[in-house]
């Protein structure tokens, strides 16, 4: 493994694997206490649709899943704010929607690409430079909008309907929390995929979640966790040539399951 570092392709992905780790250890987070998992599994699906849309066009199919993803996010806001009981059948509906016209528009494109399922599974080890400058961008974006916001997203998460009441724009802060998990997902397309995305969101600060007592350190603990299970899977993928993205997710699985296991026994 230690030979494989001199490879450049390495190198980006060692890079990739930490940017994206503090990315889903600060929206993980955000996601998990707020119960999103469901919403956040929405955008990604939804985010093949701008894949779909840039593969047609001829553009940077990130460049697509960002824009696309972005605003299936804020649409998503919109219509969930107000009435979260039937956010479900919204999220579905938005998930379809956003798949369907990416295999629309991947069918009338006239050069179809077979790389579009690296896209769904991930494929870490072919992170170019661009993508790196683009995720180091997503990353530190979503590092300001944390620190720099992080009482209202606490008010927000714990208790929205008194943080309506101390004045606080619970909508604005709602709608970017979405915009902040679409980022964070396109952030993580190369990673793992838009499938197993989800996987890396929420089981990282599920494990946290149970050693922490404040919002930040299970932030924290996420990231480190992420860089863990991200690193130690692509070390996995590289020595037995298996897939990175699903390689990953079964560290993370693995994890996952002895953390609950081991939470038993002691009950």
């Amino acid at each position: 493994m230690i030979e494989a570092l001199s490879f450049q392709f390495m190198q980006n992905a060692l890079i990739a694997g930490v940017l994206v780790s503090i990315a889903c250890g600060i929206v993980g987070s955000l996601v998990v206490i707020n119960r999103m998992g469901f919403i956040a599994g929405g955008i990604a699906h939804g985010a093949y649709g701008g894949l779909g849309l840039a593969l047609f066009l001829g553009v940077s199919p990130l460049l697509g899943a960002l824009g696309f993803s972005v605003a299936l996010s804020a649409l998503i806001a919109f219509l969930t704010y107000t009435n979260k009981e039937r956010a479900d059948a919204v999220i579905g509906a938005i998930w379809a929607f956003g798949m369907a016209v990416g295999i629309i528009f991947a069918d009338m494109s006239k050069s179809y690409n077979t790389d579009l399922t690296s896209f769904l599974f991930g494929a870490i080890l072919s992170v170019s430079n661009s993508d790196l400058w683009l995720m180091g961008a997503i990353c530190v974006l979503i590092a300001l909008f944390a620190a720099g916001f992080y009482k209202e997203f606490l008010a927000v998460s714990f208790d929205m309907e008194f943080a309506k009441l101390q004045g606080l724009n619970t909508k604005l802060f709602y709608t970017v929390l979405l915009i902040m998990t679409a980022l964070c997902i396109v952030a993580c397309i190369r990673a793992v995929g838009l499938i197993l995305v989800i996987a890396l969101l929420s089981i990282p600060p599920y494990i946290a979640e149970k050693f922490c007592v404040k919002l930040s350190q299970m932030m924290v603990l996420s990231a480190v966790l992420s860089v863990i299970f991200t690193l130690t899977g692509l070390a996995l993928s590289y020595m037995f040539d298996l897939t990175s993205g699903a390689s990953i997710i079964l560290v993370a699985s693995f994890a996952f399951f002895i953390v609950n296991v081991c939470a038993k026994n002691r009950l």
